[in-house]
């Protein structure tokens, strides 16, 4: 068995017009939520072998902070320039070229990306997950290279405004 999270990135801000998009930063909301996303999962027990993210500013800040609230090396993420607005086919790529070493990866991306590989790793229907959204698959695999459609269990789906509503 292994376990993929993925993420997407927290909001990120477009105050500055002419900055690329690769490098936009978070925005105020994005560096409040991911520590709080980052902290929720610590209480969840997520505990990842290996963090992956786009190397994409807005990308690998909230895999930053997410590392730190896991205790988990920031120096350690592993950064592919393919994972940065990504297709469901070059993110599937990515998944099976992972080390069947690590079992409990963690990849921090984009949408639609994000959204699309979670719909067909897990066989269910996510709209959209949203900015810093979090999506725990269980898949049965014991191979990286072995993911394909419908192999995953979704073990939890969760975002900073979802958690807002059931903390009230």
């Amino acid at each position: 068995m292994k376990r993929l999270t993925l993420i997407r990135h927290a909001k990120s801000s477009w105050s500055e017009p002419g900055l690329a998009d690769f490098d936009r930063p978070l925005n105020e909301r994005g560096q409040r939520d991911a520590p709080k996303m980052g902290k929720h999962l610590r209480k969840h027990g997520l505990s990842p072998d290996l963090f992956v993210s786009s190397p994409a500013k807005r990308a690998l800040t909230t895999a930053q902070t997410i590392a730190q609230a896991l205790a988990y090396p920031s120096d350690a993420i592993r950064k592919l320039d393919a994972v940065y607005e990504a297709s469901l086919a070059t993110l599937l790529n990515v998944v099976h070229e992972l080390d069947d070493n690590h079992s409990d990866i963690v990849l921090f991306g984009h949408n639609p990306g994000i959204t699309v590989l979670a719909n067909f790793l897990v066989g269910v229907h996510i709209d959209n997950v949203p900015t810093c959204g979090v999506v725990m698959i269980e898949l049965a695999v014991d191979n990286w290279r072995d993911v394909e459609r419908d192999c995953g269990r979704l073990l939890g789906f969760d975002y900073p405004k979802k958690n807002k509503r059931t903390a009230n």
